[in-house]
């Protein structure tokens, strides 16, 4: 157990390195303790029962195979090393443990316990249902020529306890690649709000902006014979600028949604200003329809006209808003026709990319596209719940 900031405890999460000197201590404990199980080689090297050369021998023996231990299962509570590594280091404990078992008595033979516990706790399932009943059967085979008996007694031990170990070290690699997937989705999000955020500004600024930019050159013109309605529009343009200010804070805090009556308010004002002729429905019912399909469909409109001032030199624009009844369910369709013939490009703007995956986020469509004489948008939403969808509800 560890503290947070505010001081109260919690855990030392499993399968994450260690953060800080108290989880160090802690993870080192967890491991460490297992160890009191060596006492009888200790005690067997303490007895004296060994000539001085076996002695040490056995010594060193221990310490490198205590080390590699302890390397191999602790590092595997947080960073895990290679599969090769993994495969050399169990190699090394299980070379130890049947050289020094055979060399110094049956008192070795709680080497294989934790040979068992290494292999279970980091070789991958398939390797380990071979690897923990191999090390078990070289425990027994050594045990005969000291102890049948208590080899037999070790054997269950040896077994259990490694396949037991293959539950946690699954626990352990679970949890780090759901650490991995935490942060790719993280990753995700944060690239996903990137995207919106270009969108939402896009949207804002191109409106704003080519809206002011109409009227600042009708300001230009007015100027030397009508001064009085140069004024007028210079002062729609402080107006326009001021709202674009308040839509780009909103659209930066997330908190921009676009309400489809007020867009089609704003779509007269915008089109005659363009000296554009336009045909646009009264305020529309909404009621039943969901608050993201209504906001995308009114996006979709803001862009829709955006295009039409911009770029197609039209002299005529028909909006129409539909309820339709499809094989998906109830729709919402919005159609705005020009009679322009500019902005055909070779292929979809950034404008309409963006508010393609904004209609798809929504569960709607879009279709764009040059007509006989003028171009088309059609966007569609559902109106009822994404759930719902298709129910006929």
């Amino acid at each position: 157990m560890t503290e947070d900031r505010t001081g109260m405890p919690r855990r030392t999460p499993l399968g994450w390195p260690p953060g800080n000197r108290r989880e160090l201590l802690v993870k080192s404990l967890w491991i460490g303790v297992w160890l009191i199980f060596l006492s009888s080689p200790v005690d067997d090297l303490v007895g004296g029962g060994h000539t001085t050369g076996a002695t040490v021998a056995g010594a060193v023996g221990l310490a490198v195979f205590v080390g590699v231990y302890l390397t191999l299962v602790y590092r595997n509570m947080g960073r895990p090393f290679a599969p090769r590594v993994v495969l050399g280091l169990g190699g090394i404990l299980g070379v130890l443990a049947c050289v020094l078992a055979y060399s110094l008595g049956s008192a070795w033979l709680g080497l294989f316990v934790y040979l068992s516990v290494a292999w279970g706790a980091t070789l991958p399932l398939r390797a380990a249902y071979w690897a923990i009943p191999a090390s078990g059967a070289a425990m027994y085979l050594i045990g005969l020529r000291f102890d049948e008996k208590e080899a037999r007694g070790l054997l269950l031990l040896v077994v259990l306890i490694g396949f037991a170990m293959t539950g946690v070290g699954q626990l352990v690699r679970t949890t780090i690649e759901l650490r991995k997937a935490r942060a790719t989705v993280a990753q995700l999000a944060a690239n996903e709000e990137r995207l919106r955020l270009a969108r939402d500004l896009h949207d804002l600024l191109g409106h704003s902006l080519s809206l002011i930019t109409l009227k600042s050159e009708l300001a230009g013109r007015m100027l030397p014979g009508h001064p009085d309605k140069a004024a007028q529009q210079v002062a729609d343009i402080e107006q326009v600028s001021r709202q674009a200010l308040v839509d780009v804070r909103e659209a930066v805090t997330g908190y921009r949604r676009p309400r489809l009556a007020a867009e089609l308010a704003g779509v007269q004002v915008a089109l005659t200003a363009a000296g554009v002729v336009a045909e646009v429905p009264a305020e529309p019912e909404l009621s039943g329809v969901p608050e993201e399909s209504e906001s995308a469909l009114a996006w979709a409109l803001r862009e829709a006209i955006t295009n039409v001032v911009r770029h197609s030199g039209a002299e005529r624009c028909v909006v129409q808003l539909l309820r339709r009844q499809t094989l998906d369910g109830p729709m919402l369709e919005l159609c705005v026709e020009d009679n322009g013939s500019g902005g055909s490009g070779s292929g979809p703007g950034n404008g309409l990319t963006g508010l393609t995956e904004r209609l798809e986020k929504a569960g709607g469509t879009l279709e764009a596209g040059r007509i006989k004489h003028g171009f088309r948008l059609v966007a569609r939403v559902p109106t009822a719940p994404t759930g719902d969808v298709g129910s006929g509800a």
